[in-house]
């Protein structure tokens, strides 16, 4: 029998980011392992949609919330949205974020304050309404939030993009310590370049990639491909679900280079 099969049924989860990419494959991850309740924040009402009728051909009762995370009002009507629609949330996944490129001195203040609330602004206010939510139901509950490898350092151009994951690497650590009394679970992943939808749109934005650069980028690889979203999201729902135990304030680097390590 599938170990997974089943461990998230219980689950009833706010997933950020969840109409694409990281976000959509947690949700369907989520959805095989038994999720029947899972309301998905984004954007796009098109792409919303998709992701919602996708999800309810498996018997989920999936809802989207159009909203963006960089809004603290938009943050505290998605969960309040989802507890109303639901009963009860017991789960929020931070996937959504903005990568967008900034060197320290190429930086603005706008750019500054575009990612930093994005990326970290939102998950807090985000994980106040859901942390809210149990400590008033004296129920368990489990955050997972994705960061990124550049949380350690991160590249020249992405100064303000590793800071803001560093700052929400801090409040994962922080929220897992308050509330591990109150059985309330939270953990970060931190993958590595990934194959995504909006990793295509930012190679072809901010660096001129021409079409075939996945295709080159995942040949100079040490395992020979990038880290795809559904991998990824098993990792996720795994953390997500109580067969986690007691697993909480864990930063789990996913990649296939090892942060710290010198070049061979």
């Amino acid at each position: 029998m599938n170990g997974s099969a089943g461990r998230n049924s219980e689950t009833r989860a706010i997933v950020t980011g969840g109409a694409q990419g990281i976000g959509f494959a947690v949700a369907e991850a989520l959805a095989d392992e038994g999720c029947r309740a899972l309301a998905l924040i984004g954007r796009s009402q098109e792409k919303g949609d998709k992701a919602v009728a996708a999800l309810k051909k498996s018997g989920v009762d999936a809802i989207f919330i159009s909203a963006d995370v960089a809004k603290v009002a938009d943050c505290k009507r998605a969960v309040d949205t989802a507890i109303a629609h639901f009963g009860t949330v017991n789960a929020l996944v931070n996937a959504a974020a903005t990568s967008a490129r900034g060197s320290l001195v190429e930086t603005s203040e706008e750019l500054f304050d575009t990612i930093f609330a994005t990326n970290v602004r939102g998950p807090f206010f985000l994980m106040q309404g859901l942390v809210a939510h149990l400590l008033a139901r004296k129920a368990p509950g489990s955050i997972v939030n994705v960061l990124s490898m550049s949380a350690h350092a991160g590249q020249s151009f992405l100064t303000p993009y590793s800071t803001s994951k560093g700052a929400l690497m801090t409040l994962t650590k922080n929220v897992a310590n308050a509330y591990r009394t109150n059985r309330i679970r939270c953990n970060a992943v931190l993958p590595g370049w990934m194959d995504t939808e909006g990793e295509d749109i930012v190679q072809k934005k901010w660096h001129g990639a021409a079409d075939d650069w996945l295709e080159k980028a995942e040949a100079g690889q040490p395992m020979g491909q990038l880290v795809k979203p559904a991998q990824l999201a098993r990792l996720i729902s795994y953390m997500v679900s109580p067969q986690a135990g007691v697993m909480t304030g864990s930063l789990v680097d996913y990649d296939q280079n090892v942060a710290g390590a010198g070049a061979e």
